[in-house]
C-alpha cells in the first residue's frame, strides 16, 4: 500500500499515521472549513476538499490502495449523554455510508475506519457491515487502548480493518509500555492560578485535597466531577482521554492550570513542529477529535504486514 485517501481528516491525524508510515496521502477531505485549513497548511502536498462527503464526487478522488476515515462519533459516544438511537444525532451517524460510497467506487485494497466502541451498538451497524460485505471486503473490529501502542494517553477506539481478505484479518498489535503523562507536561509553563481562591468551586477543592492524599503535591484531576472520580491521577500513568473541550487540570502544590494546547498535542502525539491555530478552544476541538497519529501509525505497520 503506498497511496491512501483520507475521509473525515479533521486535524490529520490518520494523515500523519500513513505518511510516517511510508505511504502518500493523496487526497484528504472534512466538512469543517477550519479543519481543512488546517490540515492543508501542516499537508501542503495533499489534495483538500471541504465538502459534505454525502456528497462527494468519488470520480474526482485519485486511486488509491487505503482509505482511511473517522466517520463523525458524536452519535455513538457516551460521553455526548446523548440516549441510544437519539434523532438528534441521525445525521452525524448515517456519514458512515460515506465509506461505503468510496468503497464502492475506487475499490481500494483496505480501508480503516475509527471511531468509538459504541459504534458497533448502533441500530444500522449489521447494515453497514452487510453493504461493505457485500462489495468484497471483510471486516474484523479492533477495540483498542491507545496507551497499550505507546501513546501517553488511556483513549479507548474502535479500529475496523476491511481488507479484500478470505476471512477477517485481525492484526498483531504488539503491547507497548505505557508512557507517563509526565513526558509532555510542563510545571514551567502555563497560566497558573492559586488553588485556594475566592469562588473555588468546593468540589473542585475537594479533589484537590484527595489528589494530594494519594499522589503529592503534582498531579493531574479532571476539572469537573467524571472521569477518574474525586481523586485525579497519577502523572506517572498515561493521562485519561483528552476530549474537545478543557478537562483536565494539573496542580502543583498551592497552584494549578488547565492542560495547554500543547500538552493536548503532545498526549495526542502530533509533533511538537505541527501547525495550529492561537485559539486555545478551537485547537482543543480539533485535536480531540483527532486518531493519535501514533496509534495509526502502528495499527497502519500492522496492516502492512498482515497484507
Amino acid at each position: 500500500m503506498k497511496r491512501a485517501a483520507d475521509i473525515f481528516s479533521g486535524f490529520g491525524g490518520w494523515t500523519r499515521a500513513a505518511t510516517s508510515a511510508g505511504i502518500d496521502v493523496l487526497w484528504a477531505a472534512n466538512h469543517w472549513p477550519d479543519a481543512v485549513f488546517w490540515h492543508a497548511a501542516n499537508n501542503p502536498g495533499t489534495i483538500h476538499v471541504c465538502q459534505d462527503l454525502h456528497q462527494a464526487r468519488w470520480d474526482q478522488v485519485p486511486a488509491h490502495d487505503l482509505l482511511l476515515a473517522s466517520p463523525c462519533c458524536q452519535g455513538h459516544s457516551k460521553a455526548r449523554g446523548k440516549s441510544s438511537g437519539n434523532p438528534q444525532h441521525d445525521a452525524s451517524r448515517s456519514t458512515a455510508w460515506a465509506v461505503i460510497s468510496a468503497l464502492e467506487f475506487h475499490r481500494p485494497e483496505a480501508a480503516l475506519v475509527e471511531n468509538v466502541p459504541e459504534f458497533t451498538d448502533w441500530a444500522l451497524y449489521p447494515a453497514w457491515v452487510a453493504a461493505i460485505q457485500a462489495l468484497g471486503y471483510q471486516i474484523a473490529p479492533h477495540v483498542i487502548d491507545c496507551a497499550d501502542l505507546g501513546v501517553p494517553q488511556h483513549r479507548v477506539r474502535l479500529f475496523l480493518v476491511i481488507t479484500r481478505s478470505r476471512a477477517p484479518l485481525m492484526l498483531e498489535l504488539h503491547k507497548r509500555q505505557h508512557v507517563a503523562a509526565a513526558t509532555f507536561l510542563d510545571f514551567d509553563a502555563g497560566r497558573w492560578s492559586t488553588i485556594e481562591k475566592p469562588g473555588r468551586a468546593q468540589a473542585t477543592l475537594d479533589r484537590v485535597r484527595n489528589g494530594r492524599q494519594r499522589f503529592g503535591d503534582r498531579f493531574i484531576m479532571p476539572y469537573y466531577g467524571k472521569g477518574s472520580g474525586l481523586t485525579g491521577r497519577d502523572i506517572n500513568r498515561p493521562i485519561g482521554t483528552i476530549t474537545t473541550l478543557d478537562r483536565w487540570a494539573l496542580v502543583d502544590g498551592d497552584r494549578m492550570r488547565m492542560l495547554s494546547a500543547n500538552e493536548a498535542l503532545a498526549a495526542q502525539t502530533f509533533p511538537a513542529d505541527t501547525l495550529r491555530p492561537d485559539n486555545h478552544r478551537l485547537t482543543m476541538h480539533m485535536v480531540g477529535n483527532a486518531v493519535p497519529p501514533l496509534a495509526g501509525q502502528r495499527v497502519i505497520e500492522a496492516l502492512q504486514k498482515a497484507a
